[in-house]
């Protein structure tokens, strides 16, 4: 079997506050929020009455899509994920394959939660007036699992592995994970990874109805998510997508392609809702022992980690992550890394976080800054007795980074964590 070295050559983003690269870029640097108000949550009277999705219009959607799959089109989170997808297949520097054969060397692992609940919705009613005839024949691929990958596989003619992975919050990084495998065993050149999630009251609504969603900041809504912070009070629902394109070092280099970064490894386990973990909380000897593997496989030092993007939800449970993350590094209150949270600017993605907050690690990494923790001027002091404020920076620092490790926590007690270096041609 290969030992192939893997990098990242193309990004795509589709965020509530960025749908390009530069644009994502300078508004992550910036702190600058994806949330506002939405007239339809506060219309069905949801407790949360504010939320992220990505700013689109007809015209830049219509880039993606023929005329005839726009027709029937409703699937927030197709669109979403092949935006992304294609936007990073480009930055790769990679063209489609012919009409007449696929491409046998790249892949694609592009997950989701939940696909085309809108369209769900939309059928439902049809069947209920009698009306299937009228369903047409977009239905099931706006509403299987794997609509995304089989659009974006369509879109680009990838003949490697195609598949869709699901594992709620943590998809996103597990997607990278599985793309990783596939291009260092040698079974893909290139694999393209990433995730997605919907828009819409219908995808946000179990969320509310749990009372883990914040009702705090309806008036306000760039200060509704507060990760780390002492007056958090509940996650920001959000959506959107992102997107990574995977390669080995070997056909990066042989076509002079743009780097990125290069991805030394990482590990998914589960708690087994054992101990403390739960349906919806994380066993932390699950999320320790996640960690600490991930960094064996990586055959890095935990001293050597220069900073941690975080789940962290700006829920009760961030406290505990940081406690995790301490335990899991070894570190005192003083050599504790830099960590932050993307959450404070675009909420909780759900199934596209882990993507779009890993594309926001490796813009850390390749262009040398740490992004802002917002919201967050009132630190939880349970925080802070853990580990020293300056870890938790408010304001963008621009400095080199070496190595960044990215988790996330999902519901299921599912964990999944990467570690990313920054390239150097040695």
């Amino acid at each position: 079997m290969n030992n192939n070295r893997v990098v990242i050559t193309g990004l795509g983003i589709c965020a509530p506050n960025g749908t390009t690269i530069p644009d994502f870029t300078e508004a992550i640097k910036n702190g600058s929020s994806g949330i506002t108000h939405q007239p339809d949550l506060e219309a069905l009277g949801f407790s949360c009455q504010i939320a992220a999705k990505p700013s689109l219009n007809e015209d830049r959607i219509a880039q993606y899509f023929t005329p005839l799959e726009l027709r029937n089109l409703n699937s927030s989170g197709i669109i979403y994920g092949v935006i992304a997808a294609l936007d990073a297949w480009k930055d790769a520097g990679l063209e489609k394959s012919n009409d007449d054969e696929p491409d046998w060397e790249s892949g694609t692992v592009f997950g989701t939660g939940t696909s085309g609940i809108d369209k769900f919705r939309w059928a439902i009613n049809k069947i209920d007036e009698l009306e299937i005839r009228k369903l047409g024949s977009s239905v099931v691929v706006q509403t299987m699992a794997s609509g995304v990958s089989a659009f974006i596989c369509g879109k680009l003619g990838l003949g490697n592995r195609v598949i869709t992975n699901s594992a709620a919050c943590a998809t996103g990084t597990e997607s990278i994970l599985l793309a990783y495998e596939r291009v260092k065993s040698g079974q893909a050149k290139r694999m393209l990874a990433g995730s997605t999630s919907d828009s819409g009251p219908y995808i946000w609504g179990g969320f509310d109805a749990m009372k883990v969603c914040t009702f705090k900041h309806n008036n306000e809504p760039e200060k509704g998510s507060r990760p780390m912070s002492l007056t958090a009070s509940g996650f920001v629902p959000g959506s959107g997508a992102g997107a990574l394109v995977l390669e080995s070092l070997n056909s990066a280099l042989a076509r002079n392609a743009k780097i990125y970064a290069e991805v030394l490894g990482g590990d998914a386990n589960s708690g087994g809702q054992r101990g403390l973990g739960t349906m919806t909380a994380p066993n932390p000897l699950a999320v320790q022992r996640c960690i600490k593997q991930a960094i064996e496989n990586s055959r890095v030092g935990a001293d050597e980690i220069d900073v941690i993007n975080g789940h962290l939800t700006a829920t009760s449970k961030d406290a505990l992550e940081v406690e995790n993350w301490k335990k899991a590094l070894g570190s005192s209150a003083d050599n504790f890394p830099y960590i932050n949270s993307l959450k404070g600017m675009v909420g909780h993605c759900i199934s596209a976080a882990g993507s779009i907050e890993s594309v926001a690690s490796i813009l850390e990494l390749h262009n040398g800054f740490i992004f802002p923790n917002v919201n967050c001027e009132d630190l939880n002091p349970e925080i802070s007795s853990l580990i020293n404020a300056k870890c938790i920076p408010q304001k963008l620092i621009e400095k080199p980074i070496n190595i960044l490790i990215k988790a996330s926590f999902g519901f299921g007690d599912i964990n999944a964590c990467v570690i990313f270096k920054k390239y150097k041609n040695d």
